[in-house]
């Protein structure tokens, strides 16, 4: 049967995610998943597209979503991560507010509100980041409609809340990179929310997962307690060239081989992306139960 292998939240969009075993998927995906943007001075949002140094943060945020902690990734060997002034990074722990004053946002040319999380998260930014930056959270009042076959909502994500890949189309991807004589890359330049497994089950239960791209045509799924609607596939764009560890840009890789059997009318396609249906409890082993099909788009 297919099971969930991770589960994995973005509290701050762009920067590292946080491995959890379980948590609650909201409407808006899992629990604190892109509930923090950074913006520039004008507001507009950054991304690894233009800032890849974002991937070494790392964010983690309380039970309760009242302290957020930015941290710095674990340093590479032989060097150290300093700022303007030349200080090596701590970690900066934020009283995260929802009462402060609102101001707008800029989300792919969309305007959005987002509440300012302070000068001292915006100083750590700052100097990590090497521009000037704010942090800012989604408003209670957030009302983000998502599109898609299903639409939804979700906080500052580019789309959809969730984006659900299974290991099978990873395992593929790898052997095609390695048939054009690429190295293996990580699972986390993909930045996927669960990632889905085959597992031994009881006789005659359904192994969807074994098949690579299955998740191109599952249009209704339950996971957990909850429940996903197919929204549409995962368009991948220059973040995954992105090497998570290193905070810069690689080369080419995936997006040139993905293009040799991923390419759809829309752009080169990899996983993909569901509003949640119906709030729940997930966790690490749950079964991820297709209740409808569809014809895959690719």
């Amino acid at each position: 049967m297919a099971t969930v292998a991770e589960l994995i939240t973005y509290p701050v969009k762009g920067c590292a995610g946080t491995s959890v075993n379980s948590t609650r998927l909201t409407p808006a995906g899992l629990a604190h998943d892109r509930a923090f943007m950074v913006v520039g001075v004008d507001g507009v949002y950054r991304s690894q597209r233009r800032d890849p140094r974002l991937a070494l943060v790392r964010p983690t945020v309380s039970a309760d979503g009242g302290t957020l902690t930015l941290a710095p990734a674990a340093e590479p060997p032989g060097e150290a991560y300093a700022g303007a002034r030349g200080e090596a990074y701590g970690e900066v722990r934020v009283a995260v507010t929802t009462s402060a004053p609102r101001r707008e946002v800029d989300l792919f040319g969309t305007a959005y509100q987002g509440i300012d999380q302070g000068d001292e998260a915006a100083a750590w930014l700052s100097d990590f980041l090497g521009v000037p930056s704010r942090l800012v959270r989604v408003p209670p009042e957030h009302d983000r409609k998502t599109d898609g076959v299903t639409p939804g909502t979700s906080g500052y994500a580019d789309s959809s809340a969730v984006h659900l890949l299974t290991r099978a189309s990873y395992a593929l991807l790898g052997t095609r990179l390695a048939e054009r004589g690429a190295g293996p890359l990580p699972l986390d330049r993909f930045r996927p929310n669960i990632v889905v497994d085959s597992a031994p089950g009881e006789a005659g239960a359904e192994d969807w997962a074994a098949a690579p791209h299955a998740e191109d045509r599952v249009r209704r799924a339950t996971v957990g307690s909850a429940e996903l609607g197919y929204a549409k596939l995962a368009v991948r764009c220059a973040v995954t060239l992105v090497d998570q560890e290193a905070g810069a840009r690689g080369g080419p890789e995936p997006l040139r081989t993905l293009a040799t059997y991923r390419r759809a009318p829309f752009g080169v396609v990899f996983g993909a992306k569901f509003s949640v249906t119906r709030p729940g409890e997930v966790s690490v082993g749950d079964e991820v139960a297709v209740a409808e099909w569809g014809d895959p788009e690719v």
